[in-house]
Parts: C-alpha cells; sequence; structure tokens
C-alpha cells in the first residue's frame, strides 16, 4: 500500500533552503513509492488561535473543533488522514517562524481540557506515526540543535499530532549568499531520515 506522507513547511521563502530541503525529501518518498502532500504555512489561510478553548472541551481521541472558520479543519482532516509527517521551519530568533507558531498554537484542537481541570491532556497520547524533522539556521547546525528551541518545537508538533520523530537534521551555515544551494550532504541525510518513513 502506498503510503501518504505530509509535508508542512513553515517558511517564509519560496525555495530557501527549507523549500529546497522539503523539496528534497518529497523526491526521495517519491522514489521510495510514497507520495507526498507539501502545505506552505505561508500561503495557508490560518487565523490566529483566540484561546477560547472551545476546542479543548470537546471529549475523546479526535481532534476538537475549533469555532474559526479557516483552513485549519482542512489541515487537521489531512494530518489526520497521513501515514507520517515531515515538519520543516528554519530558525528565526532562535526559534521556529512565526507562521507555524500560530499552526502550533492552533494544535490545541490535540488536546483535551476541561474547564477545572489543572492541565491537559493529549488526545494522542500513543504515537501511532512517525515524523521526520528539517530545521535551519544562519549559525552553524551544532549550535542550531545546542542553542535554539527550533528542534525542540517542532518535536513537540509531533508528539501533539501523535507522531514519533524518527529523525532531525539542521542545517547550518545558510545565510552565507541571498540564494543558498542545499548543500549536497544535507540532501543526502534528508534522503536517509525519509526512508526510515517510508
Amino acid at each position: 500500500m502506498m503510503k501518504h506522507l505530509l509535508a508542512i513547511d513553515g517558511s517564509y521563502r519560496p525555495d530557501g533552503i527549507i523549500d529546497q530541503a522539503v523539496s528534497a525529501a518529497v523526491h526521495a518518498a517519491s522514489l521510495a513509492g510514497a507520495e507526498v502532500e507539501v502545505v506552505h504555512l505561508r500561503d495557508y489561510p490560518i487565523e490566529f488561535c483566540r484561546n477560547c478553548r472551545e476546542c479543548t472541551q470537546q471529549p475523546g481521541e479526535s481532534p476538537g473543533r475549533c469555532v474559526q472558520s479557516d483552513g485549519m479543519q482542512a489541515l487537521i482532516d489531512r494530518i489526520e488522514a497521513a501515514d507520517g509527517y515531515i515538519l520543516a521551519a528554519p530558525t528565526n530568533f532562535y526559534s521556529v517562524t512565526a507562521v507555524f507558531k500560530r499552526f502550533m498554537e492552533r494544535l490545541v484542537v490535540y488536546a483535551y481540557w476541561p474547564w477545572g481541570a489543572p492541565a491537559p491532556k493529549f488526545r494522542k497520547a500513543r504515537a501511532s506515526k512517525k515524523a521526520v524533522l528539517i530545521a535551519s539556521c544562519a549559525a552553524p547546525g551544532l549550535m542550531g540543535r545546542l542553542f535554539y528551541t527550533t528542534l525542540k518545537q517542532l518535536k513537540m508538533t509531533a508528539k501533539t499530532i501523535g507522531a514519533k520523530p524518527v529523525g532531525s537534521t539542521f542545517i547550518g551555515i545558510v545565510a552565507q549568499q541571498e540564494h543558498t544551494p542545499l548543500p549536497e550532504q544535507a540532501r543526502q541525510r534528508i534522503a536517509r531520515l525519509v526512508s526510515r518513513l517510508v
């Protein structure tokens, strides 16, 4: 059976390093017989979370429904239908981009948190799917891993939607020129990571 993967790209820059990395992941997955759908969050209609917590009041393992009428419910449906994920974001000010953070905040639908409860519970308490995490930064990749929260937030995203990260890459030194090409070493690592998904 063909695997269906969902790639969520939190980059602002068309054809920047993260876009190139996601394209490399799509290519590797296609060669392995998987189908990949790519969502560029910069072009996707998602409003800010209102923090009303209406979605968290609905019991059950399925994500709650948001009161807002935008593209998020359709994206949740795609998340639910996918067999695995590629989660990707560059580092902006030590963290994921604001557009990725906005998406993360809307994942509150994956929490059950009735009024009066001291803390939320994950609706997807057991990871049943897999995810590959891709990050980038202007600093060396090792510095990104050690000092930035980008990968931590990508891991939290995977956990929230019920996926276990099977590998990650942090592509560093990406701001030396205006249009930095994806290094061949990064392309090869991404292909190895994607093989763990398919």
